[in-house]
């Protein structure tokens, strides 16, 4: 899709999760994409037209891509929930298949004084110089939630989801259930839990970006994450992986070392 035009969009539904936007196919025919980024669980692709495409893969989205330029290309006939099917100058068709349909779309306009658009309401991305002990212990003060439900608000640090934030409060070797304000001091300042906090989702962020190509990988990214039953991973701790639910999320923690 980068620096190729939508020759033609076509929406098989009229919403996903959410309704399109208004004139969501006329807007975006005939732009060209400038750049495919990410913002949090966020794709990002700035228009020509000073629009920025934003897409969410939900639960169960995919994109497939086929060739459509060459009569030699078997084209794969449209599925029952292929729901959206950008066909691009590059000769390429890119579809949109969501089974549960969780995905969104949107068209975000510039602002009027200029600045680009991007996604609202966003904290620092987890692997940016931006997160650091700091900025986690300011957010977390004076927060009575627990420390997991915290770390899952989009707010607070952008794209980190259940699982990763079940791996690194194990690694940091703190409770899920731990009050977000104690990681900080009354005045916001970061205490010792929260610089290990941080080290924590860095290091199981990048651990699993590395592994991800592994053939085991699948198998064994996991330290804790849907291990109910087992014996701690940790070394010395003779505790058991034990699951809760917490804002209707599993949490797999283990009491012994996880205070």
């Amino acid at each position: 899709m980068l620096d190729a035009r939508f020759m033609r969009v076509l929406l098989r539904r009229a919403n996903l999760r959410r309704a399109f936007p208004d004139r969501f196919s006329e807007r975006l025919t005939g732009a060209t994409v400038l750049a495919v980024g990410r913002r949090a669980k966020y794709l990002h692709l700035p228009l020509s037209t000073g629009d920025v495409l934003v897409m969410h893969l939900g639960m169960s989205g995919d994109f497939r891509v086929e060739r459509i330029d060459d009569e030699a290309a078997p084209i794969v006939p449209p599925g029952l929930h292929d729901h959206v099917v950008f066909e691009m100058s590059s000769g390429c068709a890119v579809t949109f298949n969501d089974p549960r349909r969780f995905g969104t779309m949107d068209l975000l306009t510039p602002h009027p004084d200029g600045r680009h658009a991007t996604v609202p309401g966003l904290g620092p991305e987890p692997l940016s110089d931006d997160f650091d002990a700091a900025a986690l212990a300011q957010a977390c003060a004076r927060r009575k939630a627990p420390l997991k439900n915290t770390l899952l608000d989009q707010r607070v640090v952008a794209g980190l989801g259940n699982i990763y934030v079940v791996e690194a409060l194990h690694r940091a070797g703190l409770s899920p259930r731990r009050r977000s304000s104690t990681i900080a001091t009354p005045s916001g300042k970061p205490r010792p839990t929260a610089t290990k906090l941080t080290q924590a989702i860095k290091a199981v962020l990048r651990r699993a970006v590395e592994r991800q190509l592994a053939p085991s990988y699948r198998a064994s990214r996991f330290q804790v994450y849907d291990r109910e039953g087992e014996a701690c991973p940790t070394g010395g701790c003779d505790g058991t992986i034990r699951r809760i639910v917490q804002a209707g999320r599993s949490t797999f923690y283990c009491p012994a070392c996880q205070r």
